[in-house]
């Protein structure tokens, strides 16, 4: 099968960062499906992963999580897939990735695409969709289903590929939501996906909160800096408040006053910990995936894709990793078509 791989970690200007290999058709055993990719997408995770490093590898390593595709085979221990489904997911970061025309991928990590979308569509939204489903519905308080009913929810970075799907969700959820943006566009954009208001990230918080009508909020999350807005979350945050985080602080956080004080809960969500520790509850993940496509196909919900680059090869992969890089895309950005 045709790839898209790295032996080496190089900046993303080097047309050896991403190249195009040969590699064995993988098969499908245990819970694993066989998937024909249609298309992928890149997430900022992809290109930490590149980053530049001495590391070298011995074999070609295969980047790239979130994907679309059709079943070829499935593995004597699935169930409720068949050859021939339409198929959406995120996949495990302890596995070769989605840049590869086949992908062997755990079955109870896999949603059906949803019917009214292309491929290109569904693949935008796995990783995000999973990471701000878990993050608002499972890790913080809060029903999927009215549970942000008469409850503020501040967003931070809401253009942003998981910022774009959480918006849905909250709004969805019956929160008055905030989200932050710093231009024109995205503020657009993040309006257009259902916020109620939308503030500079750039400036001070609270003023432009204040201004809006609102001295605390009830919930937060960060998707953007730990580090950055750690001491006016805690500010602004409502006693008995939660926060939300993905990304990782650049050192320790001072968790006592006021987060103390207040009680607030803090939440960390991270959208591998299900396949890499093989929870129990690992096809959560499926389920997720497989709600979504139902409220996208009710038109509850949207795809957050703004861009597609074809056909999937290293040049347009290096392309899409180079717009991430660059911290100023809007909503996801996928590839389609080998």
């Amino acid at each position: 099968m045709k790839a898209i791989a790295l032996t080496r970690y190089l900046p993303i200007d080097d047309p050896e960062s991403l190249v195009e290999v040969d590699l064995p058709d993988p098969t499908a055993d245990g819970h694993d499906l066989l998937v024909r990719v249609e298309a992928i997408s890149v997430n900022p995770v992809d290109t930490k992963l590149r980053a530049p490093k001495a590391q070298v590898e011995s074999e070609p390593r295969v980047l790239g999580f979130d994907a679309a595709g059709t079943v070829v085979a499935v593995g004597p221990d699935v169930t409720g897939f068949k050859p021939g489904d339409a198929v959406y997911y995120a996949g495990d970061v302890t596995r070769p990735g989605s840049n590869a025309q086949l992908q062997r991928v755990d079955a109870r990590l896999v949603g059906r695409k949803p019917a009214t979308l292309d491929f290109a569509q569904a693949a935008a939204l796995p990783l995000t969709t999973i990471t701000a489903w878990e993050l608002l519905f499972q890790r913080m308080p809060y029903a999927a289903d009215g549970g942000g009913a008469g409850k503020t929810l501040l967003i931070i970075a809401g253009a942003g590929g998981v910022g774009s799907i959480a918006i849905q969700l909250a709004r969805r959820a019956g929160f008055t939501v905030v989200a932050t943006a710093s231009r024109p566009q995205t503020v657009a954009w993040c309006r257009e996906l259902g916020a109620h208001h939308v503030v500079d990230h750039r400036q001070p918080l609270a003023p432009q909160l204040v201004a809006l009508g609102f001295t605390t909020v009830d919930a937060a999350i960060n998707l953007a800096d730990t580090d950055r807005y750690w001491e006016a979350l805690g500010e602004l945050l409502a006693p008995q408040g939660h926060l939300g985080l993905i990304v990782e602080p650049s050192g320790a956080l001072r968790i006592g006053d006021p987060y103390k004080a207040k009680c607030i809960g803090i939440h960390w969500e991270m959208m591998f910990a299900r396949p890499r520790f093989r929870t129990a509850d690992m096809a959560e993940q499926g389920a997720i995936l497989d709600r979504v496509a139902g409220l996208i196909d009710a038109g509850e919900l949207r795809t957050t894709l703004t861009e597609t680059l074809s056909p999937i090869d290293a040049a347009n992969l290096r392309e899409a990793h180079r717009r991430l890089e660059s911290g100023t895309t809007i909503g996801k950005l996928a590839l389609a078509g080998w």
